[in-house]
């Protein structure tokens, strides 16, 4: 069993920044690609950021220069700093994690629980 947990939601004022982390855990062989996705009220779930396993990231077009994804891969953990935040940015985020369980060595994508993210002033 894999759980993944989610924090550092919020509300936060247009130009404000907020970290957020997700942690894996359980029966983890081993991690490959973790993102993070966003979803709007009305609006598609959408890729925001990914990075592999080695560190090599990738970005939707509009959060370019103002979000980072990291990962820290002894501690299964991938964060999202968000900088620069704007009222667009608001929605609850996700952390997708691919992971191969160490039991049944099968290679599932699992979902955080989500998180919200509110910016306004």
């Amino acid at each position: 069993q894999v759980q993944l947990v989610e924090s550092g939601g919020g509300l936060v004022q247009p130009g404000g920044s907020l970290r957020l982390s997700c942690a894996a855990s359980g029966s983890i062989s081993s991690i490959s690609t973790m993102a993070w996705y966003r979803q709007a009220p009305g609006k598609q779930r959408e890729l925001v950021a990914r990075i592999t396993r080695i560190g090599a990231t990738d970005y939707t077009d509009s959060v370019k220069g103002r979000f980072t994804i990291s990962r820290d891969n002894a501690k299964n953990t991938v964060d999202l700093q968000m900088n620069s935040l704007k009222p667009e940015d608001t929605a609850v985020y996700y952390c997708r994690v691919i992971i191969r369980d160490a039991r049944t060595l099968s290679t599932v994508a699992y979902w955080g629980q989500g998180t919200q993210v509110t910016v306004s002033s």
